[in-house]
């Protein structure tokens, strides 16, 4: 008898991890408190609203909403919870406000501080994790963004693949990504495990390394994003970078209780497709995730 309650509740402690994942996401919660629909990435609910409000220059380039002007929220059912991890692009006046209204709905923040340089006007990028109810993490979220310009609208459909550069870039690259709205972007995900305030985080919830890139005339193309690091890999992606003329921008964190311990190393790069593509091959090929 003693034998059989044992192996019962061997078996319950190993299913229960399991029962307390099994309720879904509530998608339909998150959109409605949004107003805008997300995107079903695996188990993660992603809602991407880009800054079209804003005309941005990053010294002479007109970029794109796509390229570095899209804040965002991803969510991820946590046991008996939902969590939710991203980041807002705010201009300077709006960054106190938004955070006062994350407090608010009990969403905190885990960084603020830049992506790029010499742009303008200036942005900062505010970054948040928040743990709760999905519709009480997407109303907050929305009521934060309603202290901003930004637009709270489905996007429009995608627009053809008008960016004709990007086979060169993905030739040198190394990397295939997609074209949206002219610009082409390639996520490569980190081979570990990632998790913060102990909930793993999959590469679609800001873990893998992202790189877009956009036409800049005279048959450039300009680009930027973030490197997802280990410590050991910093200064060799920097070197890599540094040696191929494409700049550094910001070395810092995304995460609060994050594990492994990260850096994100944001560039940007202006140049030829294939320059700009074998640049970014040599830095990607300074980490694991090559």
């Amino acid at each position: 008898m003693k034998l059989r309650l044992t192996v019962f509740f061997v078996v319950l402690a190993a299913a229960l991890p399991h029962a307390q994942n099994s309720t879904p996401l509530d998608t339909n919660a998150i959109a409605q408190a949004f107003g805008v629909p997300g995107q079903l990435q695996g188990d993660v609910y992603k809602v991407t609203l880009p800054r079209g409000d804003l005309s941005v220059t990053v010294g002479g380039v007109k970029i794109r909403a796509g390229l570095a002007l899209g804040s965002w929220a991803a969510f991820r059912r946590a046991g008996n919870d939902a969590v939710a991890h991203g980041d807002l692009v705010l201009l300077d006046r709006e960054v106190n406000p938004v955070i006062s209204a994350l407090q608010a709905g009990h969403i905190d923040i885990t960084a603020v501080h830049n992506h790029l340089l010499d742009e303008t006007p200036h942005l900062e990028y505010v970054h948040f994790w928040g743990r709760g109810r999905e519709a009480d993490l997407a109303t907050t979220l929305k009521s934060a963004l309603a202290k901003t310009a930004t637009p709270m609208a489905a996007a429009a459909p995608a627009a053809a693949a008008d960016f004709p550069q990007a086979d060169a870039i993905q030739k040198a690259l190394g990397k295939t990504g997609t074209v949206k709205n002219g610009v082409l972007g390639v996520a490569v995900p980190r081979p570990e495990k990632i998790t913060m305030m102990g909930v793993e985080l999959p590469p679609s919830m800001g873990m893998a390394i992202s790189m877009n890139f956009q036409a800049a005339g005279d048959g450039r193309v300009a680009s930027t994003g973030d490197f997802v690091l280990t410590a050991d890999e910093v200064n060799a992606v920097a070197r890599a970078l540094r040696q191929h003329d494409i700049a550094i921008t910001a070395l810092h964190n995304h995460m609060v209780h994050g594990s492994p311990d990260l850096y994100f190393m944001h560039f940007w790069a202006l140049g030829a497709p294939d320059a700009v593509g074998s640049g970014l091959r040599a830095a990607l090929d300074a980490t694991a995730a090559r």
